[in-house]
């Protein structure tokens, strides 16, 4: 009788990834020469931004100079309490988010108004031209910008020779816009739109470039004009990139600026003009109190901060793109 055949499997050698620690050193070792080149910003990110947190301590002391850091007296939430109670510091508050929310709405809006217009347009030259006409306030130091539109804005200077001349204003009876607190906030809007309208649409430019024209032709088949394809087309197809930076700017509502506030501000428009950066540098620098200047600052951190996570949080519940 014949022996049955027996059919047997290759054996087969698995090769096991490597996993947990041995896949990080497997990593670093990859990718050395990235991590060699980033360590210089790490420890400037260590040493210029971590390692002076450790100031915020005098935000809960009352802070003399004189004394060494040890000997200084702790006074808890004092200045925080002060703060909260203080008319100018609430003020400036009222006037850091009018501005950055400003800043917010119009900026973003006029940048991606205008890369739309631009990416519709099919002159090379005349495209070149206006981008780098609206380009160049972006390179003006604030100091120079300043200059110009105090200029622009004094009673002899061209705002009121139009308004003049159209008749909306008579001669004598000119403008001092500066002058008038209420106008503040326009003024510094419109400056802001000014100098960095043309900057702010190179990453929204760069989007649309990634757009597969297939889409736009296939619109097109569909009978879909020029608008229609920006607004079904162009529009959704740089929304990720529109929502990231909404986020990292809903961060920075804290952050309205310090220059134009300052070079434009003035006594008559202090009420309007001065903003959280202004008064943690008059009672910081001017005044010496340096426990209650840290601690503005270290409010406005941490507002930034918690709007920054909301911002980020609020967009990934949405389904929408975001930083992390």
């Amino acid at each position: 009788m014949e022996n049955p055949t027996v059919l047997t499997t290759p054996s087969v050698n698995i090769i096991k990834k490597p996993t947990g620690w041995r896949l990080l050193v497997r990593k670093i070792v990859l990718q050395r020469t990235l991590i060699l080149m980033s360590v210089p910003f790490v420890l400037w990110l260590f040493l210029f931004k971590y390692v002076p947190i450790w100031g915020w301590t005098i935000a809960f002391q009352d802070f003399k100079p004189a004394k060494g850091f040890m000997d200084q007296t702790y006074i808890g939430f004092d200045h925080f309490q002060f703060l909260f109670q203080d008319e100018r510091f609430l003020r400036v508050l009222r006037n850091t988010l009018a501005m950055s929310g400003i800043n917010l709405v119009f900026g973003f809006v006029t940048a991606i108004t205008l890369a739309l217009l631009l990416n519709e347009v099919r002159k090379v030259a005349f495209k070149r031209f206006v981008q780098t006409v609206s380009y160049l306030p972006h390179f003006i130091s604030w100091v120079v910008a300043a200059s110009i539109i105090q200029t622009a804005l004094s009673p002899d200077g061209y705002i009121n020779e139009l308004l003049v001349w159209i008749g909306a204003v008579e001669k004598g009876e000119e403008i001092l816009f500066l002058g008038i607190p209420e106008y503040f906030w326009g003024i510094f809007g419109a400056s802001s739109i000014w100098k960095d309208v043309g900057w702010n649409t190179i990453v929204y430019l760069a989007a649309m470039t990634m757009i597969d024209p297939a889409q736009y032709e296939a619109a097109e088949i569909d009978g879909a004009g020029r608008f229609q394809k920006m607004w079904y087309v162009t529009l959704p197809g740089i929304k990720p990139v529109i929502v990231v930076l909404l986020i990292m700017n809903i961060g920075y509502l804290m952050e309205s600026g310090f220059e134009p506030q300052y070079l434009l501000g003035n006594g008559m428009n202090i009420d309007y003009s001065e903003n959280l950066d202004i008064f943690v540098l008059k009672y910081g620098i001017a005044q010496g109190n340096f426990s209650l200047s840290i601690a503005a600052g270290m409010f406005k951190t941490v507002v930034s901060f918690i709007l920054l996570f909301a911002a980020n949080n609020i967009a990934k519940r949405m389904g929408e793109s975001r930083l992390f």
